[in-house]
């Protein structure tokens, strides 16, 4: 990555940011998503692939929270502001700036390791509450 121009390595930073927050946005909005699906009769709350790849998303995040790995997201984004010159996860742009303060906070590992577990749980849970495929009760 250190023989692209700064101005590139900034940008591709600033995208590795977005697709982070965009799947942030899918894990946390999911759960609720599939909750008020059910009820309100959505059908692709009810499919396969996107309860699958819900499931999927969690389950990565508190493994690797588990096992101690960091977000590969999170070290190439790093690694892209380190080769475009930018201390830290902060960016320079303003959109950028928000995007990662909602996602980087400053707690103990730990916290995060008991935050992931019980948002899988609760995404396990809905598997079993409404489980995919089913239809909605009325």
């Amino acid at each position: 990555m250190a023989c692209m121009s700064p101005a590139l390595a900034a940008t591709l930073a600033d995208a590795v940011l977005a697709l982070h927050a965009g799947i942030v946005a899918f894990v946390v909005l999911g759960l609720p998503a599939i909750a008020i699906g059910q009820a309100r009769g959505w059908r692709w709350v009810r499919g396969w692939t996107f309860r699958l790849a819900h499931l999927g998303a969690i389950g990565y995040v508190a493994a690797q929270a588990w096992l101690g790995i960091d977000c590969p997201l999170t070290v190439l984004e790093l690694a892209l502001r380190r080769d475009a010159g930018q201390a830290g996860l902060h960016a320079q742009g303003f959109v950028a700036h928000w995007l990662a303060r909602g996602l980087y906070w400053d707690l103990p590992p730990w916290a995060f390791t008991t935050a992931y577990t019980a948002f899988a749980l609760a995404v396990a849970a809905a598997w079993w509450r409404w489980p995919p495929g089913t239809r909605p009760a009325r």
